[in-house]
Order: C-alpha cells, then sequence, then structure tokens
C-alpha cells in the first residue's frame, strides 16, 4: 500500500496481525498519536524549549526499540529447545551406546560365549540409540542455524523500519 497519511497505513496495518514490522509501527504510531494529544492539550512552551512533539522524538525511539525487542523475544522463544534437543540428543544416544554394550557383556558373562547370538542383540540395541540421538540431534541443529540466521535477517530489517518510521515523524514534525 502506497499513502502519504499514516493513520491511513495504521488502518491498513490491522491486516497483518502476525506481521513483525506492522507491531513496530503500530506501537510508533500510537505512541505519536498520544504525544500529539499531549501537545495540544499543553500550554505553549516557553521561548527556547523544545516543542512537546519534538521532546516526543525520544519516547517514540524508545516504543520502537521495545517493541523490537519484544517481537525478537518472541521470534527467538522456540530456538531453545532446538539448541537443547540438539546439544543433548548426542549424549542420549551415547548413553544408549554404552548401555547396549554393557548388556553385551552381561550376556557374553552369563553364556560364557562370545558368540553372534549373544553379541548381537546389544550391539544392534547401540547402533540404534546412537542413531536415534543424531537423527534427533541433526536436524535440531540445521533448523536452529537456519531459524537463528532468519531471526538476524528480521532483526535488521526491524531496526532499518524503525529507524526510516522515526526519520518519517521527524520530518513530519519539523514541517508543523
Amino acid at each position: 500500500m502506497k499513502s502519504t497519511k499514516l493513520s491511513e497505513v495504521f488502518a491498513a496495518s490491522r491486516k497483518f496481525a502476525a506481521s513483525n514490522l506492522a507491531e513496530v509501527f503500530r506501537a510508533g504510531y500510537v505512541e505519536q498519536v498520544n504525544l500529539n494529544k499531549l501537545a495540544k492539550e499543553a500550554p505553549a512552551s516557553p521561548e527556547g524549549a523544545a516543542p512537546l512533539e519534538m521532546k516526543g522524538m525520544d519516547n517514540i525511539e524508545r516504543t520502537l526499540h521495545r517493541v523490537s525487542s519484544a517481537e525478537i523475544a518472541k521470534l527467538e522463544s522456540a530456538l531453545g529447545f532446538l539448541a537443547t534437543t540438539g546439544s543433548v540428543s548426542p549424549f542420549i544416544g551415547l548413553f544408549g551406546t554404552v548401555w547396549g554394550i554393557m548388556d553385551t557383556f552381561r550376556g557374553i558373562g552369563a553364556k560364557g560365549a562370545a558368540t553372534l547370538a549373544v553379541v548381537a542383540p546389544g550391539i544392534s540395541e547401540a547402533l540404534i540409540a546412537t542413531a536415534a540421538g543424531m537423527a534427533a540431534a541433526i536436524p535440531a541443529v540445521m533448523f536452529y542455524n537456519y531459524f537463528q540466521n532468519n531471526i538476524k535477517t528480521m532483526v535488521m530489517e526491524m531496526d532499518g523500519f524503525a529507524s526510516e518510521l522515526l526519520n518519517i515523524m521527524e520530518r513530519y514534525h519539523t514541517r508543523r
């Protein structure tokens, strides 16, 4: 959508409830509207004092930063599970491997001989445990890296968008 009025953009942004950028815009716009209301209600500023609107740019900047941080936290909330899965799964597989080998040695001790029938069950369990650990760890690490890179891109986009929105709002207030 192209518009020269932030109020129209605000109305259109409601269609994008899940968008991080739309959320940043809405928060900045609402803060600007609140500051405009305060400016209309405030008495005239003394000579040399910055108008309330220009002082409010810091408020808008803090609001944009706060909302961007909250959106980043939402995006990163599930990464802990992937990181934990990727780092713990190999050890769980290793534990299963050790358990299978111990079971194999127990079988050898009970039978008194290392035949294929005695060794095979424990070794196969050990290999399955190792494979299961790797089957969980490898995709978890790959997805963690994939999502982490996507989040970094989104963070850069939100920072750039917030800076540009702040510039637009400052230009608007400077012209008034």
